[in-house]
């Protein structure tokens, strides 16, 4: 058996059969060896010509225009240069058809899955919008529907109702804020605005804002051992203060009663690696893969009396990645959480 045969090989490999019948005839027809050899050149010879033709103009450029229709779809896809095609010239068109349709039908079964995927998250996350929108709704409309049922002539009532509603009207701005933000980094509408800064002066000056919020939970905001000193960084520094707030805030909610957030900082050559530790719950690891994600809550009752828009982690996300670093988390339930990532070095 040929192995990966060409329309040469083929038609050789038949004429040369064709030429050994014809001269078993001839032998059998007692020609003489100079007549029975020119016979079996002669037909050898038709043989492999009409043999060659056939399969190049029936066959083989039929294969070719299925190959040139996958070629122009897969060049639709990536730079025409670095995708080669066989043309006339390839000595085995058919393992190049082959190898190419299986790449192609592998691409189209990924290309279907991400599409799959892709639905599936599109669902989610539109049940997900709706359900954190209904909530402050429902909350805004049942306020408006007692003080118009009469509670508006007592102006406590009133007042009460009213800072209600507005608590609802400011979470819906906040999660509309944040879906914006996570959009535009997303296409790249908003860039990074790079400048050279102390990371460890930023992070102090963000435990210095966060101080009263922690003090409410006994929550001390400190440094690892070692690592309060200077690290000079290039990255947006107004996203990064958006990054460490985000993490130190949520440390702050999910943490225990008297407990502790500390900061660290770790030279990685070119890079630092950046981590913000607690002594809280932890996450279980059944939600690790998924705290990224937009509008996952690992608790959703306790998350949303805790406030927030669960889009928070998300943001975080797409600003570390817009740097071009890494965000990682790493949590034991009821030991704490860890997240990390990295800046590049200044």
């Amino acid at each position: 058996m040929i192995k990966n045969p060409t329309p040469r090989m083929l038609a050789l490999f038949t004429a040369l059969l064709i030429a050994l019948v014809v001269g078993v005839l001839s032998i059998v027809y007692r020609l003489t060896f100079i007549q029975g050899l020119l016979v079996m050149a002669v037909v050898t010879l038709v043989a492999y010509i009409l043999i060659y033709y056939s399969l190049e103009y029936f066959i083989y450029r039929k294969i070719k225009l299925i190959y040139k229709s996958i070629h122009q779809l897969k060049t639709q896809r990536t730079d025409s240069a670095s995708v080669p095609y066989f043309g006339d010239s390839s000595d085995d068109p058919i393992a190049a058809v082959a190898s190419d349709v299986q790449e192609w039908a592998e691409a189209r079964k990924g290309e279907i899955e991400t599409l799959k995927k892709t639905e599936e998250y599109r669902k989610e996350f539109l049940g997900n919008v709706a359900h954190e929108l209904k909530t402050p709704i429902f909350n805004i409309q049942g306020y408006i529907n007692t003080l118009l049922d009469g509670a508006m002539d007592d102006p406590e009532v009133l007042r009460h109702f009213l800072n209600k509603a507005a608590k609802s009207a400011d979470r819906i701005a906040d999660m509309v804020d944040d879906l914006e933000a996570i959009s535009n980094l997303e296409s790249g509408r908003e860039s990074m605005e790079f400048e050279i800064f102390d990371i460890n002066d930023l992070i102090k000056d963000v435990f210095d804002s966060l101080e009263y919020m922690a003090s409410h939970k006994k929550i001390i905001l400190d440094f690892k051992e070692g690592c309060n000193y200077t690290m000079i960084v290039e990255a947006d520094k107004y996203r990064i203060r958006q990054v460490l707030v985000n993490l130190i805030t949520n440390s702050i909610k999910y943490g225990r009663q008297n407990g502790k957030t500390l900061a660290g900082m770790y030279d990685m050559d070119e890079n630092v690696l950046i981590e913000i530790t607690d002594n809280g719950l932890g996450i279980g690891p059944e939600h690790l893969p998924r705290v990224f994600e937009r509008f996952y809550r690992v608790d959703k009752s306790r998350s949303r009396i805790e406030g927030g828009t669960g889009l928070g982690l998300s943001i975080v996300k797409h600003i570390i990645e817009s740097h071009e670093q890494t965000i990682n988390v790493r949590s034991t339930p009821g030991i704490g959480t860890t997240f990390g990532f990295t800046l590049k070095k200044a």
